[in-house]
């Protein structure tokens, strides 16, 4: 009963609060709470172990350490400066490097390009985009002819293989090779099987082709970045594509 009443008076209790700046001191600033006390004793114990960790770092460094940086720095009345570097090569010279690397990229994309188009006539490329299907059209002269017209027999092949387009044997090869179940001969399997690996090695030189694109653009990108120097970022440079650049406007004369 004890513990209850207890409890009952203190949540009629008034809440504490901090008092504020009293009006004649306002001249002074604003009255510091415990949270800004907080706040300031933080910054100031993680400035003191920063310290603290500094001085340890420098009594325990050997004076004898070999750094990199020692072969271009040398000492002046107290302060280290760095010796100056000769010029690996000058704005003609890297402008000349990247045309060659864009020349060179260009040279094995549009012999990547000529692979491809070599490719995709060797195939058959029915389902490729925007390609149209090829269509084989019968020309009757009465509409009987056409009732009666049986595409099987006039293409001298089994009806089960009506629906390829290519690699269609004809009845005179299925009796030297007949047709085990219901799977096709091994001659037909083997096409299959190099015809599946094309197609693979088509893909292949594609994505080979569009990757040398853009690193085309983006050697070109950094090529015109030597010609022009007032320039403004739009987008950041991705995988796919080079960073775009926005060049301000320069009259020529």
């Amino acid at each position: 009963m004890a513990a209850a009443f207890k409890k009952a008076a203190k949540a009629g209790q008034r809440q504490h609060r901090e008092r504020s700046q009293l009006s004649s001191r306002k001249h002074l600033g604003l009255l510091e709470k415990k949270k800004d006390y907080k706040l300031r004793a933080e910054d100031y114990h993680k400035k003191q172990n920063a310290l603290r960790a500094l001085r340890r770092k420098a009594q325990e460094k050997n004076p004898d350490e070999f750094y990199h940086r020692m072969t271009r720095v040398q000492l002046q009345d107290g302060i280290h400066l760095e010796k100056p570097q000769e010029e690996e090569c000058t704005l003609e010279q890297q402008k000349l490097m990247k045309t060659q690397d864009l020349k060179y990229i260009e040279m094995k994309r549009v012999a990547e390009v000529k692979k491809i188009e070599r490719l995709k006539s060797e195939l058959h490329l029915l389902e490729a985009e925007g390609k149209q299907p090829n269509k084989h059209t019968f020309f009757f002269d009465t509409k009987r002819e056409v009732r009666e017209f049986d595409i099987a027999a006039h293409l001298n092949t089994a009806p089960e293989l009506l629906g390829r387009v290519y690699n269609r044997p004809t009845l005179e090869m299925l009796k030297k090779e007949p047709i085990r179940g219901a799977t096709l001969p091994v001659q037909l399997q083997k096409l299959a099987r190099q015809r599946k690996s094309q197609y693979n090695l088509l893909r292949q030189r594609i994505e080979r082709e569009r990757e040398m694109f853009v690193v085309a653009q983006k050697l070109q990108t950094r090529k015109d970045l030597l010609d022009k120097t007032q320039k403004m970022k739009v987008k950041k440079e991705t995988v796919n594509r080079p960073a775009i650049y926005k060049f301000k406007l320069q009259r020529k004369r």
